[in-house]
């Protein structure tokens, strides 16, 4: 149903207050006791919810004052507004993680999910075991209409800005490292710039384009690469650099993890490439809410006891 936010504006929303004590009590003095104000004030009440609705509402009778049927009829849609404006407007109840039954909707990509997720998990399942996540990719050129509408809770990734009615956390900076199969490509760490260009390249861009970081960078020297492979699943690279004599530049932390796990080797890249910003960003409505505020400090905290080097994999631009 539309609004009718004129006729609204009209009527003191604190007169269906005293309405609701009126057709509880059905007294004019318990009435006034119950939200408490003197007994002229709640008749002078009565005396204009009785204009509004163009009906008495309370009758007197030789038992008391009795509520008209226009009066029986509002008693159930009156407490059901008084209900929800009561919710809207009362403070979020404190979180209790190891009782809380909810999901949080997350904008990140497979790089994350990577590094995050295994520990993030394994934590909720022993603190929270009722909170379940839901993923979804990010897209840095989506990620604020996302948050806006509540499609998303929270975003990790690059994220350059944000409106005034969102809110961004820095998480780290975040360096590059190449990794290959030191055993197919015939070469050792650290790697040459010539080595670098003669081989084939895989990127990783969750934005469709088959251009770079590493393309700028090349460019300013005068060199470019051929890349082999465009994906924008970050966590396919290192099954392709285990089996083919290809190379890839990845965030540095990530090129680690996939390094140690799968006996590829990394090397710094011989060319000067910019660190970037790792965020989460979240709207301004979900700043104090208890839940939220929690699975933020939940993710900080994890992140600070990672044993790993202090950088990340989460990527939201091509390299």
């Amino acid at each position: 149903m539309r609004i009718d936010h004129v006729h609204l504006s009209r009527l003191d929303l604190n007169l269906l207050v005293a309405l609701d004590a009126l057709l509880t009590e059905r007294s004019v003095t318990r009435a006034a006791g119950r939200i408490g104000i003197s007994q002229s004030a709640m008749s002078h009440a009565l005396a204009r919810l009785r204009t509004a609705f163009s009906d008495e509402l309370l009758t007197r009778g030789p038992d008391g004052m009795r509520p008209t049927p226009r009066a029986l009829a509002l008693i159930g849609p009156v407490q059901a507004a008084l209900s929800q404006i009561q919710e809207i407007t009362t403070p979020p109840a404190a979180f209790d993680p190891a009782t809380a039954d909810l999901t949080f909707t997350l904008g990140i990509p497979d790089s994350t999910e990577v590094l995050l997720m295994p520990t993030l998990i394994a934590h909720l399942q022993a603190v929270a075991p009722g909170v379940k996540l839901l993923l979804h990719t990010v897209d840095r050129h989506r990620i604020l209409d996302d948050l806006d509408t509540g499609r998303v809770d929270l975003g990790i990734g690059v994220f350059e800005q944000g409106q005034t009615h969102h809110k961004r956390r820095i998480l780290n900076k975040e360096s590059y490292l190449c990794i290959f199969n030191a055993e197919l490509v015939g070469v050792t760490a650290p790697i040459s710039l010539d080595d670098y260009v003669r081989l084939p390249h895989l990127l990783t861009s969750l934005v469709e384009s088959a251009h770079g970081v590493v393309d700028d960078a090349l460019a300013k020297i005068g060199r470019k690469r051929v890349i082999a492979l465009t994906s924008p699943r970050f966590s396919v690279m290192p099954f392709v650099v285990r089996q083919a004599p290809v190379i890839a530049t990845m965030h540095a932390r990530l090129a680690r993890f996939f390094a140690d796990s799968m006996g590829l080797t990394v090397s710094p890249a011989p060319i000067t490439l910019p660190d970037v910003s790792i965020s989460m960003i979240w709207h301004t409505s979900n700043d104090a809410i208890p839940s939220q505020r929690w699975l933020r400090e939940t993710i900080i905290k994890l992140r600070k006891s990672d044993p790993r080097p202090p950088t990340d994999g989460s990527h939201t631009t091509s390299d």
